[in-house]
Parts: structure tokens; C-alpha cells; sequence
């Protein structure tokens, strides 16, 4: 007598398996399914008995993980009840599967994993189900781990930005700086935004964040400024350097425009010479550029500005750290260009966020080598149309490191 059963593979309670068909050749099998009578049925809402059984012999498919290369689908019946918890009609639980989900609980877990490192369409193709199906699982599941934002322990924080598509369509992020977690993500850069992230946080929480590195973008200074006022601000220096070396780009062309015909053949293509560090630049670069600082002075001192500007986040003392800015500031108020002068009030006018960084050695560079990574998870989904989805996929993506993996 033969003891071979299919049952060992679906370890279901309060169900019995009561027939299967299998088709050859789209290569499935159907299972039935019907609930075990021993059982009392139970509310799948609230998990209380039912007050009695209001209709019977209802059947939906499910599918299940595939036997081998078969796909398996189950015809599973069930009861509606009469739930005096929940004053009303309900489907019967099952341990299985969710009354409103047509796939099985451990096929929902393994679609899951496979979008941690696969497509939607990608798994949808290998499993031979809809696309949608396959997203509204995953995101079911994405949303039960990471719907909630998680505000503990937040001390030093990273804002920033990262464009969702063209037609300046930005998410704004925030890391938290010590474990690199993204803690929250949300569409938009303006004060709106930012209220969005905080409104979530308790006074006691907003008051432990110590510092919170940016760019000196203005709507965000506004709202960390309101909502965690003891909070330092530290201005970026990646960001700061490269604002600057927009305003280096902006001499260069006005200087190209007045120089005369020979001297333009120096400057034509130059762009790039000024705005590299001297360490990338090749043997014969090195040799362009030192001729092109000595054809035009103006373009030397703005490249020495540069440099000099690099060092104002060296010091550590702040003192030090102001006395090199108010040079830095003197420097480039004895050149004859509007756009430097007006860089230099602008770093005036946000001095604070840049001593800060004497107090809190700390910049949105982590978070940029985030954003980097979010562009590729962007890219391989072929970008993504739902803004929540895609703010959950990069929360999984970097749930950050514990403090014993330091």
C-alpha cells in the first residue's frame, strides 16, 4: 500500500484537501480545498467564533507556489459567517490566504523576496502572474515593515534631494546620518514637505535631534529651524563648493566674451580645467591651465578662491573657521564680477551653517552616495509611477545598520 500524499506540502489548518486535476498541457494542477468540519469557523477580520454560518459553498482560486515547474492553483471553498463582533457578514478565516488576496501567504512572501532583487515585470514573467498582482503584493508587504516611520533614536539627520523625473519633480529624503537609514522619504523640496516628516515626531523626539546636514536650500533652513530649534544646521561642503563653481562658470564666459581673438582660443573649452582639482587634471592640462592663469587674472583669483574655499571646512575651532571665511569674503569682494560678490553675501548671510560644521564634522555626502543608488533602483524599474511604492522599495533598501555592525 502506498503511502505517497500530497498533503505533506500544504500543511493548512482547519482545510482538508479533498481532490486535484492536473493539466498536461498548460502544465498546472488544480487542488480542492474545503473547510475541515471540526472546526468552528471564525471571523478572518476579528478571529472570533462565528454567531452561525450564513451561506455556504462559495469557492475563489488561489494560487499557490508552483510543485516543481507545475503551477498550482487552489479552488477553495468557503462559508460566510455572521459576526456578532463585528455586528455583520463576514468571510471565514483561513490560515492560508487572506479573504481578499488571491494568492497564498508563502506565495506573497516569495514574490517578495524576489522583488528585493528582481523587477516586477521580471518576477510577473517568471511566475506567470499579473504585474499587478505582483506590485500589490509586494507593496502590501513593503507597507506592513516599512509604512510606519521610525522616529527612534534620531540624532544627527541628512536632507536632501533626488529628482523623480524630469519636469522638476523632486522626493525629498532624510537619512539618519549615524546608521545610514532612510527614515522617510516624500514627494516634493518645499516647506510642505518637510512638514510632512516632522508632523510625525514627538516634541521629545523633535528636541534629541543635535545637527541636520543640507544645502543651503531656503525652505528647508525654515522648517528645521521651526520644528527642531535646538537643532544645528551644517551647510554641506560638497554643496557649498559646487554652487561656487557655478559662479566660476559665469566668469569664465563673461571673461570669453571680452578677451580678444587669440586670447579666446585659450579660453574656448576651458570650462573644466577650472572646476577640477589639481590632482585629476593630466601633465598637459596642468600645462593649459597654468597658461590660462597667467593670460587672465581674474580667472586666476577665482581659482585661487577655489582652493581656498575648500579650506574653511578644515578647522576645527571656530574662530579659525571665521576668521578664514571673513579672508575668503574680503578675497572676493576685490573682484570686479557681481555674481562672486553675490556669492560671497550669500555665504555672509549663512554663515552659521558653515562654523557649524566645526561642531559637527558632518555633510550630505552619505546621502548623496544614497542618492546615487536610488537612481539605480530608479533605473532598473524603468522609473516608477507610484512615488509611495517607490519610497518604500528605497526604505528596504537601506534599513540602515545596527550599532554593533559598526
Amino acid at each position: 500500500m502506498s503511502n505517497l500524499s500530497i498533503s505533506y506540502y500544504f500543511p493548512f489548518t482547519r482545510v482538508k484537501l479533498v481532490n486535484q486535476v492536473f493539466f498536461d498541457q498548460m502544465s498546472s494542477v488544480m487542488i480542492w480545498v474545503e473547510p475541515d468540519l471540526r472546526f468552528d469557523p471564525c471571523c478572518h477580520r476579528c478571529g472570533k467564533k462565528a454567531g452561525y454560518i450564513h451561506s455556504h459553498d462559495h469557492h475563489r482560486a488561489v494560487r499557490d507556489l508552483n510543485l516543481g515547474v507545475t503551477k498550482t492553483w487552489l479552488d477553495v471553498a468557503y462559508r460566510k459567517i455572521r459576526c456578532d463582533e463585528c455586528d455583520t457578514v463576514r468571510v471565514e478565516f483561513q490560515s492560508f490566504c487572506d479573504a481578499s488576496r488571491r494568492v497564498t501567504h508563502r506565495l506573497a512572501r516569495y514574490i517578495h523576496d524576489l522583488c528585493k532583487v528582481m523587477t516586477v515585470q521580471d518576477v510577473a514573467r517568471h511566475l506567470d502572474l499579473d504585474p499587478k498582482t505582483v506590485k500589490a503584493v509586494d507593496y502590501s508587504c513593503l507597507q506592513e515593515e516599512f509604512g510606519q516611520t521610525d522616529y527612534t533614536g534620531l540624532r544627527i539627520l541628512a536632507v536632501d534631494e533626488i529628482a523623480l523625473k524630469k519636469g522638476h519633480r523632486y522626493m525629498t529624503v532624510v537619512l539618519d546620518y549615524l546608521t545610514g537609514r532612510v527614515v522617510w522619504m516624500g514627494e516634493g523640496r518645499d516647506k510642505n514637505t518637510l512638514d510632512e516628516f516632522f508632523k510625525g515626531m514627538t516634541a521629545e523626539q523633535k528636541n534629541a535631534v543635535e545637527a541636520v546636514a543640507m544645502d543651503m536650500w531656503e525652505p528647508y533652513i525654515n522648517r528645521v529651524g521651526h520644528h527642531c530649534p535646538r537643532a544645528k544646521i551644517v551647510f554641506d561642503f560638497f554643496h557649498v563648493v559646487k554652487a561656487f563653481g557655478k559662479v566660476i562658470d559665469e566668469v569664465r564666459r563673461d571673461e570669453y566674451r571680452k578677451a580678444s581673438v587669440e586670447h579666446k582660443k585659450v579660453l574656448q573649452g576651458s570650462r573644466y580645467l577650472l572646476l577640477k582639482n589639481v590632482e585629476n587634471l593630466k601633465d598637459d592640462q596642468k600645462d593649459r591651465l597654468g597658461e590660462l592663469r597667467g593670460l587672465n587674472d581674474t580667472l586666476n583669483n577665482i581659482y585661487l578662491l577655489k582652493d581656498q574655499l575648500k579650506t574653511i571646512f578644515w578647522y576645527v575651532n571656530r574662530d579659525d573657521a571665521e576668521r578664514a571665511l571673513d579672508t575668503w569674503c574680503a578675497m572676493a569682494d576685490r573682484i570686479d564680477h557681481s555674481s562672486v560678490r553675490r556669492f560671497a553675501r550669500r555665504l555672509r548671510f549663512f554663515e552659521y551653517g558653515i562654523l557649524n560644521h566645526c561642531d559637527y564634522a558632518i555633510g550630505t555626502g552619505k546621502l548623496e552616495g544614497v542618492n546615487n543608488k536610488i537612481k539605480l533602483i530608479k533605473r532598473k524599474a524603468f522609473g516608477y509611477h507610484d512615488p509611495d511604492y517607490f519610497a518604500l522599495k528605497v526604505k528596504q533598501a537601506f534599513p540602515g545598520r545596527l550599532a554593533s555592525e559598526e
